[in-house]
């Protein structure tokens, strides 16, 4: 399958860059076809432009600056998000990316009455998103009830691709992580983008 992988973390040395060059590699050993998008080292800017902004609800949404973005998502049926949670949300551009390139006409359209939106990323056949956190599971868990988890899933997948799979691995208490707790997080990693892909 075409699976594009979306890096989300300024830092090429860091843990978040770490795991992705790890789900690379399990996409790539179980054949198939993997692009990223490394947000920083790409230089994407996160801001949504004055004229985006005006197109959003115009007859065409103005994306001539995001071709190159738009097209690997569209081609994409797998999907992996790997950043940090930073204050219990995504990274800035992270979230510009959500702004910028998941827009009308290209991952949904608008109801003429301004209703529900329509889904248009029907390609989009699994999205797995790894993430890390210092915090402890308990807090995101039971105190913030996984803010990061219900936007993936029900804001964002849920009303633009509504048959894609998700799943969402978060590795917590990442500033003090021994080498074999990252390495059984690297393991499950593996799992899901073996076993979880061949369903």
């Amino acid at each position: 399958m075409k699976c594009l992988v979306v890096i989300a973390h300024p830092n090429t040395d860091s843990l978040c860059h770490s795991l992705a060059q790890s789900a690379i590699q399990s996409l790539i050993d179980a054949g198939h076809e993997v692009e990223v998008e490394d947000l920083y080292q790409h230089g994407f800017s996160s801001e949504l432009t004055i004229t985006e902004r005006q197109t959003y609800y115009a007859p065409v949404f103005d994306a001539s600056q995001l071709q190159a973005q738009i097209e690997r998502l569209l081609s994409a049926q797998v999907l992996v998000l790997v950043f940090p949670t930073w204050w219990f949300g995504f990274p800035a551009i992270l979230k510009g990316w959500f702004d910028r390139v998941w827009a009308p006409s290209i991952a949904y359209d608008h109801a003429r009455d301004l209703g529900a939106i329509k889904p248009k990323l029907y390609n989009l056949r699994y999205t797995l998103a790894i993430t890390s956190l210092g915090s402890p599971w308990w807090v995101d868990y039971l105190v913030l009830r996984k803010p990061v988890y219900r936007v993936l899933k029900i804001a964002l997948l849920h009303t633009c691709a509504p048959t894609c799979r998700f799943k969402m691995l978060s590795l917590y208490k990442a500033e003090r992580l021994s080498t074999e707790k990252v390495d059984l997080f690297r393991k499950r990693i593996q799992k899901a983008l073996t076993k979880w892909l061949e369903i």
